[in-house]
């Protein structure tokens, strides 16, 4: 399973790396690999999200995010999404957005960074309505009870994680937004507006793809729940959830649920890759080079993605989605203060990495728990029946 659901990554990262070695030499072969790397680091959480979506639909909308999903993250973010963030932000034509990506590396290096505030408030604030609709939503399964029950009680209030998110837009452009430095270090500019603007667009894009997908899911839900009682009615009964679960379970999401579902998923995957696009010109500001090291990294989220949902991973390991949408509040903090102050890609990556890891070891000793309860509970069984 290993080899068929990661073959499609190591096959492109062969060709990846040997195309780098024969166009630019040994150093962009290790500038292309590091940029590999860097986008894994940065993206682990951003698996963990995918698969909780991906398991959701069908599978043909499943193949469709490994095939028109990765053309989408891997051309479409890596490459032509820079290119009309300059075309905008410098009023270029977007064929001289391209010129300029590929004669003058250090001009477009400059406009692409200087597009890192209106791109950061979007992406920050989509992120963050993320983490808020998830921290506040009332849950079976908590990781960190003490801190997401209370939370789960306040979320009742309506629209709390919109209101919250505002605050935090607005705190943003009345600090980090004001003397936000210039590329190259020649003084300060002030980005309020800009950031207020950016912030404001992500919000709406997220409450409109989300709202579209959960209302389409809703109405599927629904429909799924009158065919039952029809069933019911004509005195079949319907499948006791016990069982198993139901064929549309099993079929997953389809039609237009599916569809927006879909949409939102590479909303998602988009926000997660501005700043690793933006923190690659720490590494490189040759364009192609950009694309190229990240969309390998792209190949392997989609392919860890899958994994997860083949495997099963988010059920066995009940604790990983908790620290997956933690590490994405942190990401939105964290895309939030570079508007004005430079972050590490090392801080950054590591936060999601250790808040995975933490996540993963709690699920892990949930179920040795677990384990050990059903095992005494079948020890007990076994006593009272041979009377000993």
């Amino acid at each position: 399973m290993l080899l068929r659901t990661f073959g499609w990554s190591f096959g492109i990262t062969a060709a990846g790396l040997a195309l780098a070695g024969v166009l630019w030499g040994g150093k962009g072969l290790a500038i292309v690999a590091i940029l590999s790397v860097l986008e894994i680091s940065l993206s682990f959480d951003n698996a963990v999200i995918n698969a909780g979506i991906l398991r959701k639909l069908n599978t043909f909308w499943q193949k469709m995010f490994l095939t028109v999903g990765v053309l989408i993250a891997v051309f479409g973010m890596r490459l032509v999404f820079p290119i009309i963030i300059v075309a905008i932000t410098a009023k270029l034509s977007p064929w001289e957005a391209v010129r300029v990506a590929i004669d003058d590396h250090d001009r477009y290096e400059a406009l692409v960074t200087g597009a890192h505030p209106a791109i950061a408030a979007f992406g920050g604030m989509f992120l963050l309505m993320i983490f808020l609709d998830f921290i506040f939503e009332e849950r079976e399964i908590t990781w960190l009870g003490w801190l997401e029950k209370p939370l789960a009680r306040l979320g009742k209030l309506d629209m709390l994680s919109v209101v919250i998110a505002l605050v935090a837009l607005v705190i943003a452009a009345t600090t980090v937004a004001t003397g936000v430095p210039v590329h190259g270090g020649h003084g300060t500019i002030d980005k309020a507006e800009t950031v207020l603007l950016s912030g404001v667009g992500g919000l709406i894009t997220y409450l409109v793809v989300g709202g579209i997908s959960g209302f389409f899911e809703e109405r599927l839900e629904e429909d799924e729940d009158d065919d039952e009682d029809e069933d019911g009615e004509d005195g079949q009964a319907a499948e006791p959830a016990a069982n198993g679960p139901t064929k549309a379970q099993v079929a997953g999401l389809a039609g237009k649920a599916a569809f927006f579902m879909f949409l939102y998923l590479e909303v998602i995957d988009a926000s997660f890759s501005f700043d690793g696009v933006v923190g690659a010109f720490a590494i490189s500001n040759d364009i192609f080079e950009i694309a190229l090291g990240l969309g390998i990294g792209a190949m392997y989220i989609r392919s860890l993605t899958v994994f997860l949902v083949r495997k099963g991973t988010l059920d066995d390991y009940v604790y990983l989605e908790h620290g997956a949408h933690y590490a994405i509040g942190a990401l939105a903090v964290i895309l939030l203060v570079t508007i004005k102050y430079d972050v590490s890609e090392v801080i950054t990556g590591l936060v999601g990495v250790v808040l995975i890891a933490a996540s993963y070891w709690s699920s892990v000793v949930r179920n040795r728990r677990l384990g050990e309860g059903s095992q005494e509970s079948d020890d007990d069984k076994t006593e009272v029946t041979t009377g000993v």
